[in-house]
């Protein structure tokens, strides 16, 4: 039973703080900060309702069920929501991206300035894209509403990293849309310690930022559960869970299994989920003749803990790129939380998370011989070790990462922000 604790705030005139969360994607597209985020702000005393788009992350075509209009209203376990038009897209045209961007941010714009019109105490902005955030800012000039920025990827260094954009002029005019987006913000939340350090150096005050850890928005299970349809039988299976994107360098793990398949054919690579670099993953498999490579595809939030309690080993990489020593992995905390050992194939904060909980092994990113032993490694291991690996992952994202400690920051700041307007 959750416990629903009221706050009266100076800003909301002794109501219940009114949060307008502003996010391009939200359920039941697969995203860190969703409904059950939402539910969890609610519960803390305020009022919350949420801005979004149509959703079509992460394959860039609208959901069945979905159909895009202007302007579209839903409840869900009693949370609000409103749904703006946008463009679908997510593949490797730019082109198509930035339309999808810009169309959502022309949408929040005109929404927040015409229908919105400041009936709420403060808006909490998710990004990427800074689009968003764009849109909210010039808003708050018109209202005067306070904007909480939440920051979990850094522009334009994501984009170039991830080759979305290449070009000198479009990455210093969205470098200029996320000084000025800085600027206007309020409160700024960093997802790690890094992100927080290099938002420090592009000149935002330190008294703006707070570090909030992402958490696990899972229904956690017990383990022992039936085996998911598709799940291949093996002697030792290794997951991949998520986003099949280009920022990921999956490629890496097709060549480490190829490496671990002449060694150990007993032993499974499976990626669960999908994206833009699939086919891509795919036919690279098939090159190599890795038939110790399985594919599953997305499934909903809620069976994904199926799928992790399953594996005897979760993997979690990123290419080797100075942007993504400063994030963690949303899949990270997840994994910490399903209590299995955690390779983690990402410098800098989330291999330190790693490597303080104890949970798992930390390879260099895009090192497939590094993967390959690592993997054999946790395989040689007395399965009663990997369970004590295991069991450490999961008690320090309890003491350090749950969802009542990132919440409670949250809301926190939130506060903070709206009562110094």
């Amino acid at each position: 039973m959750s416990v629903v604790v009221v706050t009266i705030d100076k800003a909301s005139g002794g109501r219940a703080l009114r949060v307008l969360f502003v996010s391009q994607w939200f359920d039941p597209e697969p995203v860190p900060k969703g409904l059950a985020f939402v539910k969890a702000l609610r519960d803390t005393g305020m009022d919350v309702e949420v801005v979004t788009g149509f959703p079509n992350y992460p394959g860039g075509r609208v959901y069945p069920g979905f159909r895009i209009r202007p302007m579209s209203r839903e409840e869900a376990d009693g949370i609000r929501a409103t749904r703006l038009a946008l463009y679908p897209s997510h593949d490797r045209n730019a082109l198509g991206r930035a339309l999808n961007y810009l169309s959502f941010c022309f949408s929040v714009f005109w929404y927040l300035l015409l229908v919105a019109r400041g009936k709420h105490d403060v808006i909490h902005v998710y990004h990427p894209p800074i689009t968003v955030g764009l849109a909210a800012v010039l808003a708050e000039i018109v209202w005067r509403r306070p904007v909480v920025l939440e920051v979990q990827d850094l522009w334009p260094d994501s984009l170039k990293a991830t080759g979305m954009a290449d070009a000198t002029p479009l990455v210093t005019g969205v470098g200029w849309i996320c000084r000025f987006v800085y600027a206007r913000s309020r409160r700024i939340i960093a997802q790690s310690h890094g992100m927080a350090r290099a938002l420090a150096a592009r000149g935002v005050p330190a008294q703006k930022l707070e570090v909030v850890h992402n958490w696990a928005d899972l229904p956690l299970r017990q383990q022992g559960e039936h085996r998911p349809l598709g799940w291949p039988e093996a002697e030792f299976t290794v997951l991949f869970a998520g986003n099949l994107g280009l920022a990921q360098a999956l490629e890496t793990v097709i060549a480490a299994a190829a490496r671990v398949r002449a060694a150990r054919p007993g032993i499974r690579f499976i990626f669960l989920g999908s994206g833009i670099a699939e086919d891509g993953l795919r036919d690279e498999a098939r090159r190599l003749k890795a038939d110790n490579v399985f594919f599953l595809p997305r499934v909903p939030m809620a069976e994904v803990d199926a799928y992790l309690q399953q594996a005897d080993a979760l993997l979690v990489h990123l290419a080797d790129d100075p942007l993504f020593e400063l994030t963690v992995p949303s899949k990270t905390q997840a994994y910490m939380a399903a209590g299995r050992p955690v390779i983690m194939g990402v410098r800098g904060d989330a291999a330190e998370l790693v490597e303080r909980a104890g949970c798992g092994l930390v390879v260099p990113p895009q090192d497939p011989s590094a993967l390959a032993q690592a993997v054999i490694a946790l395989a040689d291991m007395p399965e009663e070790a990997r369970s004590r690996m295991g069991e450490r992952g999961r008690m320090f994202y309890e003491s350090h990462l749950s969802v009542a400690h990132g919440v409670g920051k949250i809301a926190e700041v939130l506060r903070t922000a709206a009562n110094a307007a």
